[in-house]
C-alpha cells in the first residue's frame, strides 16, 4: 500500500469525524449530515473511488455495533415487547421481501422474479445504526425505542438469510420453500445458542481476573468471537452477536465500577467512530453505482427508483397497521394495549424505517456470475436500487422524522418527567438504606468512630436524597432562586477548576512531576464528571 493511499484511507474517518463533530454541534442528525457530505465528496476533483467491501462492513462493522447497541438493551423490556418486535423483525421482513420484489419484478423491465426477490430480501431490513441514533435523539417513548431497537437488532439475520436463500434460486443453485425455512430456523436458533454458550464463560472470564482494562478487552472480543464462530457453523451471527451482547450487559451491572466507567467511555468512542465512517462511505458509493448503468435512462430510472422506495415504505405501514389493529379486531387484551399505545406511535414506528450500510454489503455482495459462468442477471439494477432506496431512506423520513414526532405530539415528556420521579423515589430508598447500613456500622464498632466523620457521611446521604427531587423543579427553588446542590455544584466546579490550574502551574514550574500531575488531574476528573451527571 501506497503513502498516497494510506493517506486517503486516513481522510475517510477524518472527515467522518469532522462532519458528526459540525452536525452535533448544529443540532442536526448526524447520520443525515454524513450521508450528504459523502455524497458531495464522493465527485470533487481527485477523490478516489471508496468501494464498499461486504466482507469488510460484515466482519468488521457490523460485529461491534450491534453488540453495543444489545448490551446498552433492557432484557426486561425486550422481553416485554416481544410480539411486536417478533412481528417487525421476523413477519415485516418476509412481507417486505414479498412486496418489494413483486414490485420491482412488475416496473423494471427484464428483471427476472428470483432477482427480484434478492432485491427485496435486501432492502427488508431497516438499520440498528441509524434507528437508534434517531429515536434515541428524539426522545421518543421507552416502549417504542425498544420496539425500534429490538428489531434492528434481529432484522438483519432474517434478511440475510433470506438473501442467501433468493441468492441460490436467483442463481439456479436449487431451492425449495423447505430448505428456506430449514436454513432459516437453523441460522435462528443455532446463532441463539451460541451467543448463550459464549455469554456465562465470558461473564466468568471478566469478573474473575478484576483488571478493568482486561475485563473491557473481553467485550471487545466477544462480538468478533460470536459472530465468526456463528458464521463458520453457517448459523446467524447476528443472532448470536445480539444474544451475547444481551447476556454480558444484563449481567455488567457485577462488574467494579472502574471497569464499568472506562466500558461505557470506550464503546461510546468505537461506536461514534464506525457510525461516522459508515454512513460517510454509504454516501461515497455513489460513482460505483453510477458505473454500472451505462445506457439506461436516467427517467425510467428515476421511476424505477421511487416505485421500489414506496413499495418499501408502504408495506412497513401496511404490515405495521394490518399487526397492530387486525388482533385487537379479536382480542380484548390487544385492544387494551392499542389504547394504551396510541395511534400516534405506531404511525412513527411506520415511518422509523430507515435503511442503512447492511443493505448495501449485501447488494455488493452479489456475485458478477454465478459458478458457471453465467452473470447474474439485473446486479447492477439492484445495486442501484438499493443505494436509491438507502438514500431515499435516510434523507426523505430521516430529515422529516423529528418534525412528524413534534407534529403528532409524540415525545416522550411525560415518561422522563415519571423516571425522574421514580428515580428520586429510587435514592430515596437508597440513601434510608445507606443510613441504616451507616448505624449497624457505627454500633458494631469496638472503637468509638469520630462523630465528624460520620456526620459528614450522614449528609452525603442526605443530600444524595435531596438531589433528585430537586431535579423535578428544574434545579431552581421558589421564584427561580437556586437550591442548595446546584449552588453546590457551580461552586465546587469553580473551585475544581482552581485547583487544575494550580497543579498545572506547579507542573510547569517544575516543583511536580507529570506523573504526579497525572494522578492529581485523574482525581479532579472523576468529582467533575460526577458533579456534571448530577
Amino acid at each position: 500500500m501506497g503513502a498516497t493511499h494510506a493517506l486517503w484511507l486516513l481522510a475517510v474517518p477524518v472527515t467522518a469525524l469532522v462532519v458528526a463533530g459540525f452536525a452535533r454541534r448544529a443540532g442536526i442528525a448526524a447520520p443525515l449530515a454524513l450521508v450528504v457530505a459523502g455524497l458531495a465528496f464522493a465527485y470533487l476533483p481527485g477523490v478516489p473511488e471508496f468501494r464498499l467491501e461486504p466482507e469488510f462492513v460484515l466482519y468488521v462493522f457490523l460485529p461491534p455495533l450491534l453488540f453495543s447497541a444489545a448490551w446498552q438493551s433492557s432484557y426486561y423490556n425486550l422481553r416485554e415487547n416481544l410480539r411486536p418486535i417478533g412481528l417487525l423483525s421476523v413477519g415485516l421482513v418476509l412481507f417486505t421481501t414479498l412486496v418489494v420484489g413483486y414490485v420491482a419484478w412488475l416496473v423494471v423491465p427484464g428483471l427476472p422474479l428470483a432477482s427480484a426477490f434478492v432485491l427485496g430480501a435486501i432492502v427488508a431490513p431497516p438499520d440498528a445504526v441509524a434507528a437508534v441514533s434517531v429515536a434515541q435523539r428524539l426522545g421518543l417513548p421507552r416502549r417504542t425505542v425498544t420496539i425500534l431497537v429490538g428489531e434492528s437488532l434481529f432484522n438483519d439475520a432474517t434478511a440475510l438469510t433470506l438473501f442467501r436463500v433468493a441468492l441460490a434460486a436467483a442463481v439456479g443453485a436449487g431451492f425449495s420453500i423447505a430448505e428456506g425455512v430449514g436454513r432459516f430456523a437453523f441460522a435462528a436458533v443455532a446463532g441463539a445458542v451460541i451467543g448463550l454458550a459464549l455469554g456465562p464463560p465470558l461473564h466468568w472470564l471478566r469478573t474473575r481476573v478484576r483488571d478493568p482494562l482486561v475485563e473491557n478487552t473481553v467485550s471487545v472480543v466477544a462480538p468478533f468471537a460470536a459472530y465468526l464462530i456463528a458464521e463458520v457453523v453457517e448459523a446467524s451471527g447476528v443472532i448470536a452477536v445480539v444474544v451475547s451482547g444481551l447476556y454480558l450487559g444484563h449481567r455488567f451491572t457485577e462488574s467494579p465500577a472502574a471497569t464499568r466507567l472506562i466500558g461505557q467511555s470506550f464503546w461510546k468512542v468505537v461506536v461514534f467512530l464506525l457510525e461516522s465512517v459508515v454512513f460517510l462511505l454509504i454516501g461515497l458509493q455513489l460513482p460505483p453505482v453510477v458505473q454500472g448503468l451505462s445506457g439506461r435512462g436516467w427517467g425510467e430510472l428515476a421511476w424505477w427508483a421511487v416505485a421500489v422506495f414506496g413499495a418499501t415504505v408502504a408495506a412497513r405501514f401496511v404490515w405495521v397497521f394490518a399487526t397492530t389493529y387486525g388482533p385487537a379486531l379479536v382480542s380484548e387484551r390487544q385492544r387494551e394495549v392499542q389504547r394504551r399505545a396510541g395511534w400516534r406511535s405506531h404511525v412513527v414506528v411506520s415511518w422509523a424505517g430507515m435503511r442503512g450500510v447492511v443493505s448495501l454489503a449485501a447488494a455488493f455482495a452479489i456475485p458478477f456470475a454465478s459458478s458457471s459462468g453465467a452473470r447474474f442477471p439485473g446486479r447492477d439494477l439492484i445495486v442501484y436500487l438499493t443505494f436509491t432506496t438507502v438514500l431515499a431512506t435516510l434523507l426523505v423520513q430521516g430529515v422529516t422524522f423529528p418534525a412528524l414526532i413534534r407534529r403528532l405530539g409524540a415525545g416522550g415528556e411525560r415518561e422522563r418527567y415519571e423516571d425522574t420521579v421514580a428515580e428520586a423515589g429510587a435514592h430515596q430508598a437508597a440513601a434510608r438504606a445507606a443510613l441504616e447500613r451507616l448505624d449497624e456500622l457505627t454500633g458494631a464498632s469496638d472503637e468509638p468512630l469520630d462523630e465528624d466523620v460520620v456526620q459528614r457521611l450522614r449528609n452525603l446521604a442526605e443530600q444524595q436524597q435531596l438531589r433528585a427531587w430537586e431535579r423535578l423543579g428544574g434545579g431552581t427553588g421558589q421564584g427561580g432562586a437556586e437550591v442548595p446542590s446546584a449552588t453546590y455544584r457551580r461552586l465546587r466546579l469553580e473551585m475544581l477548576a482552581a485547583e487544575r490550574a494550580a497543579f498545572v502551574r506547579m507542573r510547569d514550574e517544575r516543583r511536580i512531576d507529570d506523573e504526579v500531575l497525572n494522578r492529581v488531574l485523574h482525581e479532579l476528573d472523576l468529582e467533575e464528571a460526577a458533579l456534571s451527571r448530577r
